[in-house]
């Protein structure tokens, strides 16, 4: 069991999300920064889709009234165990009784905490991941609180042999490996981003200018952003004439633009269709990026082929593949731990 003695800005169980049920109106929601939390639930020994914490920006300070196996991945936040700096990109071993501070991010904007098990919450349409606007999944369809106590599922075989052979008995406040995540594989953050795209179905409804100003000039993401889109501003997109459009399918990423020309990127938690023009679509490589990125910092757009886009993904999975067989490896070896009092 995990309690929160203070709850971050926003703080919600996400996991994969809601597959299949978008043809009923049904939103996907699920993590933003799907690779960060792909590799925490790696780290910990947990199958891909199980449900994490995800932290925006604050985080909160959690009491664990058990020893868990976690480990925290996504954004650059300063992280603490009983006022000692906890390492990210790691699996860690924390003490029963021991004190979780995260902070305030200082690049990029969202963490992940994994636990072995995963968290022990009511899935509503085969998922775990918390929909704030309709109240539903996760902990009681809502942010977390002050106060509020995350049961924790019983630890698989594969967690239960990674806190045997990485860790044995627990002494200290926290253990962690020597080793951790290559800075390769963990996505960037930063103040400024190059997000690549496909060009949108309606891409040529725009100006000849608004193209080429779409993919040479700096946005800016508005304050007004969330989880369901992040507004941009910069060079107004104009089309070259008045057209309606009917509303047809959006997934993550999709760049939409409504009347005023200033382009939308729609997130996790996006709507089911939209009607607005579309003049790219977020490569799938480069969602976790984006899904770092705060208000204030900028983005710039790069225009790439569908085939460039399927290669990065292939290798974006070739190195997720090599990443869970040097755990697994690790775990054969024992592993080398550093506690800390």
């Amino acid at each position: 069991m995990i309690q929160v003695v203070k709850a971050g800005l926003l703080d919600t169980i996400q996991d994969s999300g809601r597959i299949g049920y978008q043809q009923f109106g049904v939103i996907q929601s699920g993590t933003m920064d799907t690779v960060s939390s792909r590799i925490a639930n790696l780290l910990v020994g947990n199958a891909k889709g199980e449900s994490v914490l995800e932290v925006t920006l604050v985080g909160p300070t959690l009491l664990f009234k058990e020893a868990c196996l976690i480990s925290l991945c996504g954004g650059d936040f300063t992280p603490e165990i009983d006022g000692m700096p906890v390492p990210m990109w790691k699996p860690v071993i924390v003490k029963e009784n021991s004190i979780l501070t995260i902070g305030a991010a200082k690049k990029g904007s969202r963490l992940v905490i994994a636990v072995a098990g995963g968290f022990d919450v009511p899935r509503v349409l085969n998922s775990s991941s918390t929909y704030l606007k309709a109240a539903i999944g996760g902990f009681l369809g809502r942010s977390l609180q002050k106060g509020d106590s995350l049961p924790i599922k019983t630890l698989g075989e594969k967690s239960k042999r990674m806190y045997e052979s990485l860790f044995g008995k627990l002494t200290e406040s926290f253990c962690t490996t020597t080793w951790s995540v290559a800075h390769l594989i963990r996505p960037f953050v930063g103040e400024s981003y190059s997000i690549r795209v496909l060009a949108g179905r309606q891409k040529d409804l725009f100006t000849s200018q608004s193209q080429n100003f779409f993919l040479s000039s700096d946005y800016t993401i508005n304050s007004q952003s969330d989880r369901m889109g992040y507004r941009l501003h910069g060079p107004q997109l104009l089309l070259t004439e008045t057209k309606e459009l009917l509303s047809e399918a959006v997934t993550f990423g999709t760049v939409q633009v409504p009347a005023n020309g200033q382009p939308i990127v729609l997130m996790a938690d996006r709507q089911t269709t939209g009607g607005y023009p579309k003049i790219a679509q977020v490569i799938s490589v480069d969602l976790p990026l984006l899904a770092q990125a705060k208000p204030g910092d900028s983005i710039r757009f790069k225009e790439v082929s569908l085939h460039t886009a399927q290669q990065l993904l292939q290798q974006l999975e070739t190195t997720i593949s090599d990443l869970r067989l040097g755990i697994e490896l690790k775990l054969i070896a024992g592993g080398i731990r550093s506690c800390y009092l």
